[in-house]
């Protein structure tokens, strides 16, 4: 009887246990209506700081509201659009996720292709017979994708002005991904997605948005009587031409508006399951090559982003509800000084030429090994090798790389070069910028070697700048969660951008997409 009733006992106490697990194993979270990713394209960290006293729009209520996390970093090279965006929702870096640079050199279609380029598509929306876009190179799923597969997603929408923006962050389930055509002034998809633009979407183009703003002059913000304008949309003027619409704030008003058409037309937010709006403001990325953070053109189009982000959540309270959205704000890489304006501060910087640098590699592998088009292909420094070539000298692979990046190291202004043979047997990862090339490599597209210059040194031309690098201007990014379930505060230790597809994986309780590196923030949660 004595042993009946411990046998009782244990089964009651065991029985508790469990359940108390599988309860405690549970999203704590709210599980929101509406999950909004607002990816602010080259927004530095140090803009959040620089511009505060700017801020009283959706950046001012996410400073406050929001849980911040002041050192969020990106951990591979390159940090680029493409990658920064696949990063996000994904939690996956380039050695895994397969997206390793916005475009890089295909062997064996034996041409450059661009991360979402995909010629089994067309173009819907845009100029006729045109090829369109897909997210068939990323090898991971991102949590919109884990959300369908869940059974427990509603509607996934990427909107951007670059297709790469709209593609990436929503993967390969989505409903649809919008991006703006400059050739047609159309917003415009694949058939990818979908057979034929929505109707919504068909007015929108019929209603020419981007005609209210031809000709028009980009005045500062809140400007006074005598305020010159930085540029003007209309051609063949004293003042600078700004080009076309994305190199201005007013490419991010299309989006905005677009977007929320969106939300009004696909209902997102009043399904039953959650629903997912990624948007990608671009046109803060166009203005940043042109001009260097340092210029005021910066500042004005950051405070114009904080109002926009402001209107867009206040429409967004009046659809859906108040506290009913979850919201991460966050940018797909910095920006490094432009070189001339460093260098005016007694700071080290400069433009470096890869058309440059890869002849003079060049010239010394045909001094070496025999003549031939040594370079099937290089950007940014990272070089692809012509196959051909080697053979055709009866070369041997590995040793051409290792004595092209012998060159590579002595030419000036180069921190490091990496080889595919470094990299795939895992060399040189000690220190942190190591392991950032290490993570940006997959070997069946990324190139034969990598240079990295110094610090503030960059592959570009005046008078502009760019980003790529490992270093803190251009892998330091804002990092904020604001909304359903999120408890406000500031986070100084160490994250990695990473780290927001597992922890959007557990609130809304779905499996981490499939190449996530991340880890769950639990701080946040309330």
């Amino acid at each position: 009887m004595k042993k009946s009733v411990r046998q009782s006992f244990l089964i009651v106490a065991l029985s508790f246990f469990f359940t108390a697990g599988i309860s405690s194993a549970e999203p704590a979270a709210k599980k929101p209506k509406l999950v909004l990713l607002v990816v602010v394209d080259q927004f530095r960290y140090d803009y959040l700081l620089r511009f505060r006293q700017d801020y009283h729009g959706g950046i001012a209520r996410l400073l406050n509201n929001g849980s911040v996390f002041a050192d969020a970093r990106y951990l591979q090279f390159p940090t680029v659009t493409a990658i920064g965006h696949s990063t996000i929702m994904s939690g996956a870096t380039p050695s895994v996720s397969g997206i390793v640079n916005n475009e890089w050199f295909d062997r064996e279609a034996d041409e450059s292709v661009t991360s979402v380029s995909d010629k089994a598509t067309a173009l819907l929306g845009g100029t006729p017979a045109t090829k369109g876009s897909s997210p068939h190179r990323l090898l991971v799923s991102t949590v919109g994708d884990e959300l369908k597969m869940a059974g427990r997603g509603g509607k996934v929408i990427g909107i951007s002005i670059k297709d790469r923006s709209a593609i990436l962050p929503v993967g390969h389930m989505a409903d649809a991904a919008y991006w703006f055509d400059n050739d047609s002034n159309h917003f415009v998809t694949s058939n990818y997605y979908m057979k034929k633009l929505p109707a919504w979407v068909s007015k929108v183009n019929d209603d020419r948005p981007i005609f209210k703003y031809l000709g028009m002059d980009w005045m500062p913000v809140n400007a006074k009587p005598g305020d010159k304008p930085f540029c003007s949309l209309k051609a063949g003027t004293e003042l600078r031409f700004c080009g076309t619409i994305e190199h201005t704030p007013f490419g991010n008003e299309l989006l905005e508006d677009f977007a929320e058409k969106a939300i009004e037309q696909e209902q997102l937010g009043s399904h039953a399951e959650t629903d997912m709006l990624s948007l990608s403001f671009s046109a803060n990325d166009y203005v940043g090559h042109d001009l260097g953070p340092d210029a005021p053109e910066v500042r004005d189009i950051s405070i114009r982003t904080d109002q926009l982000l402001g209107k867009l959540l206040d429409f967004i309270d009046t659809r859906v509800g108040e506290g009913n959205t979850l919201v991460v704000f966050t940018a797909d890489h910095g920006v490094a000084p432009a070189p001339n304006v460093n260098n005016a501060r007694k700071m080290p910087g400069g433009w470096l030429s890869v058309a440059d640098y890869s002849a003079k590699i060049a010239a010394q592998l045909s001094e070496k090994f025999g003549q031939g088009n040594w370079f099937r292909f290089d950007m940014y420094g990272f070089l692809y090798l012509n196959y051909a070539t080697i053979a055709q000298n009866k070369a041997d692979r590995a040793e051409v790389r290792r004595f092209a990046a012998e060159v590579a190291r002595g030419l000036p202004h180069i921190a490091r070069v990496a080889t595919r043979d470094d990299l795939l047997r895992g060399n040189d990862s000690a220190d942190s910028v190591g392991r950032a090339m290490q993570l940006g490599f997959y070997g069946p597209r990324s190139a034969d070697l990598e240079l990295l210059p110094e610090p503030y040194y960059i592959f570009g031309s005046a008078p502009g700048t760019t980003h790529a690098n490992p270093y803190s201007y251009d892998n330091h990014v804002p990092l904020i969660f604001y909304g359903a379930g999120i408890h406000p505060g500031v986070y100084y230790g160490r994250v990695a951008i990473n780290d927001v597809a597992p922890t959007l994986a557990a609130i809304l309780g779905v499996e981490t997409p499939s190449g996530s590196l991340g880890r769950i923030l639990p701080e946040i949660v309330k």
